[in-house]
């Protein structure tokens, strides 16, 4: 039975590239998967439906009624994968919430793989977001993001052991580019002629990142995270 996964993309701190690392694995879930579908928790703006509008809802976890429907989205096994673009303002209230509810365990019984993407920087917050989500979810597969941007080199104490997926630092005046709302990512690929220039290169980069982590989450037999 083919599987679906559902990736929450986390922080509990501000400002660390949590809706830069949403959209990049967005387009390239849609490019490699053919559909995808998002959702946007975010006081921030832009946030992850401005750029991707057309793969991405709004969703709110404040009601009972927004978290079921929430839920009843996520825990479907209809083989477009999902990304959640968690706001940080959120991030104990949600992971509070799919515990409660078992939706881990209930997810993967229905062919509903739950990878979580962690994106910490050196506070003391990360460290205990990071202990917690891997002592409260262990059936689920959790990665840490090193942002080059926050993390400069340095990993921060307690996430030696942590499956690491890293996106570079960009200039400056790329940086401005690619906060553009209008920037397809995937279209840059495939229209811009220079393959050796630093952006081509670092969206390639970081698609063949998640195109090896894509293929890693794909077992024949799920099992605990070990």
């Amino acid at each position: 039975m083919s599987r679906t996964p559902v990736h929450i993309v986390c922080s509990p701190r501000p400002g660390v590239g949590k809706t830069l690392v949403s959209r990049l694995l967005a387009e390239f879930l849609l490019l490699r998967r053919g559909s995808i579908a998002a959702f946007d928790i975010s006081i921030r703006e832009p946030s992850l439906v401005d750029y991707l509008p057309e793969f991405t809802e709004t969703a709110a976890i404040s009601d009972t009624h927004g978290q079921m429907a929430l839920m009843d989205r996520l825990i479907v096994n209809d083989g477009a994968p999902k990304v959640v673009d968690l706001g940080f303002h959120v991030f104990d209230e949600f992971f509070e919430i799919i515990e409660h509810i078992g939706f881990a365990k209930e997810a993967i019984r229905r062919g509903v793989d739950p990878v979580i993407m962690f994106i910490p920087d050196r506070s003391r917050n990360a460290m205990m977001g990071w202990r917690m989500l891997n002592s409260r979810f262990p059936e689920a597969r959790l990665v840490a993001i090193d942002n080059d941007q926050v993390l400069q080199g340095v990993l921060p104490t307690g996430f030696e052991k942590a499956t690491f997926l890293k996106i570079p630092a960009l200039p400056p005046f790329l940086k401005s580019i690619i906060a553009r709302t209008n920037l397809s990512f995937t279209e840059y690929l495939r229209t811009n002629q220079d393959s050796s220039s630093e952006l081509h290169q670092w969206i390639r980069g970081n698609y063949i990142q998640f195109r090896d982590m894509d293929e890693l989450f794909q077992p024949t037999q799920r099992g605990p995270r070990r």
